[in-house]
């Protein structure tokens, strides 16, 4: 296999899972490693510096854009949020695989950016299940969450621009959509021709 990682990139509408299913797709796939995004918003109340995010404020996440260190960045509902360049270079320099959780807006960045990407779209079975998502997640107030909603058909309508489709109507069958997807990028003859070529040499001529 080439001894660079793949890089993934999962976008979705806010509400739609994204989120809870990379979560899940890092626990169960070796080898794959979770992008740590910059953003000038607040912590929610179950995040973690580092983890989740780097939380930054605005005057340091401006120093970093305009010295051109993000992958990608956008603004989002009021906050900013970007993928530093240099760290993703490094994480798939070692080979590992590195998925990016952002919003639609970054997604389209990347695949105009300096490294190929992998992208999938993580959709809502329909409007009324996202919107009872965002709903019962409580981490947004009425009047972003209206915001959010009203800005999620316009996201959804961008869905011929990704390679793949995953409609998270239950989680746990999103997950393995994901998972399958990662590993079948994986064995793409282009990743595994140094395998394949290391292999027919034991062949007798």
């Amino acid at each position: 296999m080439s001894g660079m990682g793949i890089l993934f990139v999962l976008t979705a509408p806010s509400g739609a899972g994204k989120s809870s299913v990379a979560r899940r797709v890092i626990e169960r796939v070796a080898g794959l490693q979770f992008s740590v995004s910059y953003t000038t918003r607040a912590p929610r109340a179950d995040e973690r510096g580092g983890q989740h995010y780097h939380f930054v404020d605005r005057e340091r996440f401006e120093r970093m854009r305009q010295g051109g260190e993000f992958l990608e960045w956008a603004m989002v509902h009021g906050n900013l949020y970007g993928t530093e360049l240099a760290a993703t270079r490094r994480v798939l320099a070692t080979g590992s695989d590195l998925l990016l959780d952002i919003d639609i807006e970054g997604a389209r960045q990347v695949r105009c950016g300096p490294i190929d990407a992998v992208s999938l779209m993580i959709l809502p079975p329909d409007f009324a299940a996202l919107r009872a998502r965002l709903s019962e997640r409580g981490s947004e107030d009425e009047p972003e969450r209206v915001l959010r909603l009203a800005r999620s058909r316009e996201e959804v309508e961008g869905f011929a621009e990704f390679s793949y489709l995953v409609v998270n109507q239950e989680l746990e069958t999103a997950v393995e959509s994901v998972r399958a997807i990662v590993l079948a990028e994986r064995r793409r003859t282009a990743r595994c021709a140094a395998e394949a070529r290391r292999i027919l040499a034991t062949f007798p001529n």
